[in-house]
């Protein structure tokens, strides 16, 4: 008769706890006190403290409150519902969504009487919420991993997962930006700044551009190659909005009359960290500010991905398997190049090599390879980063760029003496290539000798195959592109972009189209006999190398990529 009048003192979930045999009911009193000592709710206190037992507990409230129960072993978690609700929510709360069914969701819970985290997150995702109860140890595992999934993916960067106004940021020098200027240590401008550039990461951006006008001030982001203005804020802005970027990539915010670079390490999580590489340049209305985003994450592609034809990935290959020569990579800024250099890389990367690269700055971080970041304020120059590779007995070395006839000297006797070099430069094509080094002063016989390869390239967007759809061009019109007789008769089908939620007007990624010349005993002498870049051309044509327009209407034939977005990076 006692006992019955105690539990009368108990309701919901505790009664059915004691009723089912799960605790005694003193323990259970006991329990209730800790808990709201220890602020923890009564479920997290009872599995936690060993008291009572994960599953018994979840069946007993799934029995008392008429909730479905649900074994979080059986299924698996969904991270884009995970990011439908903040992590504060999450991480306050400790439930997780599961499932989005149209305008439902289904929420992972232990205690059905939890209604404020129920109301919270209908309240944050215009939702209806459906709580389904679960075992509270399986329920944190799940919390923890589904968080740190979505902490380590770049796609689960969502606002409300930084502190806009204190993301973790260095600049050149890498000590933390703790500037306090009352004159740009504005909040909103500070929190605009880090939306901008947390969106054009999030976006796959490869580089923002911050543009001051005399009557507007407008943000643009280059996606798949592709400008297009994302904001447009205030005027007034302009000048703060500058002047926090030159803060945090270190540079000399008094000095607006000159160019100025500057680095950006902007830190995500423990495990995500981007880097920027900032250009200030002096406008008409104030200084325009580029933000080219260098993510190690998207240039660590397999060389089956870039986009060779069989024939020319077998030809790179060849000669990277060389034990010394020149590969030289050409195209114009944001082609790729520094992609192709570093797949490269990573396929001579072995234990007994030893390979460094001087690189204006180093993109990515390559372990087993000695980086080094070219810095000409103190000296260290492309050629001097060179000239100390060769007194540490390299086998391979990579240059960022060749850009004056000193760097190109010292690149080719290093070719010349044992040495496997990779190098850009900035020409149109490969023919061009070798007549832009004799311009630069390099003598025809040393390129003759030392060159061995020059892959030229560009990169095209790829149509999304979600929404492709195939075009209906006449013959006379695919013959003037380009494609021949043969290929026009063979049926080939041509595919052009729709656009749909998925993509981009039509595209989704980019892929390269390339040109890639061997340097054959031929060319070799039209080069030692002062030819030009048409005689070393046709000489290329003769030995079956395709130029880009023809590497372009292969991948249009392929239907990876549409007609009209070859004709805007290859010339007819």
């Amino acid at each position: 008769m006692a006992a019955t009048a105690s539990q009368s003192n108990l309701a919901g979930l505790p009664r059915r706890l004691v009723q089912d045999g799960i605790i005694s009911e003193e323990k259970l009193h006991e329990a209730i006190g800790a808990a709201k000592k220890d602020k923890l709710p009564l479920i997290a206190y009872l599995v936690g403290a060993d008291l009572a037992d994960a599953r018994a507990v979840a069946v007993a409230a799934s029995h008392e409150f008429g909730v479905p129960l649900l074994d979080l072993d059986a299924i698996e978690i969904d991270l884009e519902v995970v990011r439908t609700v903040d992590q504060k929510l999450i991480n306050k709360h400790r439930v997780l969504p599961l499932v989005q069914r149209g305008q439902r969701i289904f929420l992972a819970i232990t205690d059905p009487t939890n209604l404020q985290a129920i109301d919270d997150i209908k309240f944050a995702t215009s939702l209806r919420v459906d709580p389904v109860v679960v075992e509270q140890d399986k329920l944190e595992d799940r919390i923890n991993a589904a968080i740190e999934a979505v902490d380590t993916t770049m796609s689960g960067l969502e606002d409300d997962d930084f502190d806009l106004e204190n993301l973790d940021v260095t600049g050149e020098d890498d000590e933390p930006d703790h500037d306090q200027h009352d004159d740009i240590a504005d909040a909103p401008v500070v929190r605009f700044v880090n939306k901008v550039l947390l969106d054009a990461i999030k976006r796959g951006a490869s580089d923002v551009h911050f543009e001051p006008y005399e009557k507007f001030f407008r943000v643009r982001t280059r996606l798949d190659g592709v400008l297009s203005e994302v904001a447009q804020p205030p005027v007034v802005l302009a000048q703060k909005v500058c002047a926090r970027l030159k803060v945090m990539s270190r540079m000399d915010i008094a000095e607006r009359r000159v160019p100025q670079d500057g680095r950006i390490k902007m830190r995500l999580s423990k495990n995500r960290a981007i880097d920027f590489r900032v250009n200030s340049c002096p406008t008409l209305y104030g200084e325009k500010i580029v933000l080219r985003i260098l993510d190690p994450a998207s240039a660590k592609i397999g060389i089956e991905k870039l986009g060779y034809e069989d024939e020319q990935r077998l030809l790179f290959e060849k000669h990277l398997a060389k034990p010394y020569g020149m590969i030289l990579v050409t195209g114009p800024t944001g082609s790729g190049k520094t992609v192709s250099l570093y797949t490269g890389l990573g396929i001579l990367n072995t234990e007994d090599r030893n390979i460094s690269t001087a690189e204006d700055p180093a993109e990515i971080n390559l372990p087993g390879v000695n980086q080094v970041n070219v810095n000409p304020k103190v000296g260290l120059t492309f050629a001097s980063a060179l000239r100390a590779f060769l007194r540490q007995d390299p086998d391979v070395i990579m240059v960022g760029e060749i850009r004056d006839l000193e760097t190109a000297d010292i690149a080719i006797k290093a070719a010349q003496t044992g040495h496997l070099v990779l190098s850009t430069l900035h020409t149109n094509d490969a023919p061009k290539t070798l007549t832009r080094m004799v311009d630069m002063g390099v003598k025809p016989y040393a390129i003759a000798t030392s060159v061995s390869l020059i892959i030229a390239q560009r990169l095209a967007r790829c149509l999304c195959n979600n929404c492709k759809e195939v075009k209906d061009i006449p013959r006379e019109a695919l013959e003037k592109e380009g494609f021949t007789a043969e290929e026009i008769e063979s049926d080939m089908t041509i595919f052009g972009p729709k656009g749909c939620k998925q993509c981009n007007d039509g595209y989704k990624g980019r892929i390269g189209i390339f040109q890639v010349m061997e340097v054959s005993e031929a060319i070799a002498r039209i080069i030692m006999e002062g030819g030009n870049s048409m005689q070393i051309a046709d000489q290329a044509v003769a030995e079956g190398v395709i130029n880009l327009r023809q590497s372009g209407l292969n991948k249009v034939k392929g239907g990876v990529t549409s007609l009209e977005e070859i004709n805007r990076v290859t010339i007819e």
